[in-house]
């Protein structure tokens, strides 16, 4: 959004938000006029000098600051003045709903709770290298375009689906057969100190027939690409290591590289079991066309019709429907133990059990 006026309609949980620039600063506001609560802008980006909303025409300044409404003072009519607002009547009481706003290396946060901790104490420093390894005001950010799924399933289970390291090489073909992810890989699973946030940290191996892959139906040793640009992938400085760290910070943000392939994933719950989710894919300001297009390329693996991604969303919705039809059952994530703890390995169901520990505490359960 580099000019004033550029804004871009989004949501918090359930409520929508628009996001403007106003001059150097970046706002937040909810999508709710202050008069009769009405969700006035429709479009899911473009540039205005200002927000109105259509029902009874009240207009707002890119602050949200209420700067007029029709008829404040009454319409003249026969000599008298009809109707109008009460005598103490502010406008500066009338504004659109702002929320606290965090920015850091290009990215934007925002929250309802004017009170949340600095948005470098919310994610901590464990978790907060990793989002500086991708968001930084050195290496900026190219926008390459967005994806848009509804997933027919509550939005905690896309919470640990990507806090969940077990899967990937049993469900995901791409993932065992081309040494994408799996249990044979040098790993670490990172969690901030209140276990809400997590990144799962892993280096690429060349797949193959392993101990791993015995008995698992996914691993397809004879699958071959017909296109092998597919996992053309080249090695980035600024990975420092790792080829993919899927990092999730709670309870809405899913941030993902994986080889050359960059996105964030972003849950908005629409009711209990369902909810949208909506990818944006970046690569870096830098790149060159053919690094443009080896992104892109990659990103086919990923997104709502994705070689990978297709499967998330398929598994978690059959879990939704078992839940609908017994909602007294109950599930187990007990690998490697009980406890809630960093490791070294991907064999764990630790940031699974970190979360929900965490979600209880906050619906105190």
């Amino acid at each position: 959004m580099p000019q004033a006026g550029d804004f871009k309609r989004t949501a918090v949980g359930e409520r929508s938000v628009i996001m403007v620039r106003d001059g150097a600063d970046i706002r937040v506001v909810e999508n709710r006029c202050a008069h009769r609560g009405v969700a006035f802008c429709r479009e899911r980006h473009g540039r205005v000098t200002e927000f109105f909303c259509p029902y009874h025409q009240w207009n707002y300044n890119l602050k949200g600051e209420l700067v007029g409404l029709p008829f404040r003072r009454g319409v003249k009519q026969d000599g008298r003045v009809n109707g109008g607002m009460p005598a103490d009547f502010k406008l500066s009481d009338h504004g659109l709903n702002p929320l606290k706003v965090a920015r850091r290396g290009g990215a934007v946060f925002a929250s309802f709770d004017a009170n949340i901790e600095p948005f470098e104490d919310f994610l901590g420093p464990e978790v907060l290298h990793y989002d500086d390894r991708v968001f930084s005001d050195t290496r900026p950010l190219k926008l390459l375009g967005y994806n848009r799924q509804r997933v027919p399933a509550n939005w905690k289970l896309m919470q640990e689906n990507i806090k969940d390291p077990y899967h990937p090489g049993l469900l995901h073909t791409w993932f065992v057969t081309f040494g994408l992810w799996r249990a044979d890989q040098k790993s670490q699973m990172v969690m901030d100190a209140k276990h809400r946030h997590a990144c799962m940290v892993s280096r690429r191996n060349e797949g193959g027939v392993g101990t791993v892959t015995q008995g698992v139906t996914s691993f397809k040793a004879g699958m071959q690409l017909h296109d092998d640009r597919l996992l053309d992938v080249v090695p980035e400085a600024w990975w420092g290591g790792p080829s993919m760290v899927m990092m999730t910070l709670f309870p809405s943000l899913i941030v993902q590289q994986q080889v050359n392939s960059l996105s964030t994933r972003h849950i908005q719950p629409v009711a209990p079991g369902v909810f949208d989710f909506v990818w944006t894919h970046f690569g870096l300001a830098e790149d060159d066309a053919a690094m443009t297009r080896r992104r892109l390329r990659q990103a086919n693996l990923f997104g709502p019709a994705g070689f990978v991604s297709a499967d998330d969303g398929e598994v978690i919705a059959c879990v939704q429907q078992a839940f609908a039809a017994n909602d007294q059952a109950r599930t187990l994530s007990e690998l490697d133990g009980r406890d809630v703890k960093a490791t070294d390995h991907m064999v764990t169901e630790t940031l699974i059990r970190g979360m929900h520990r965490y979600w209880r505490e906050v619906m105190a359960l």
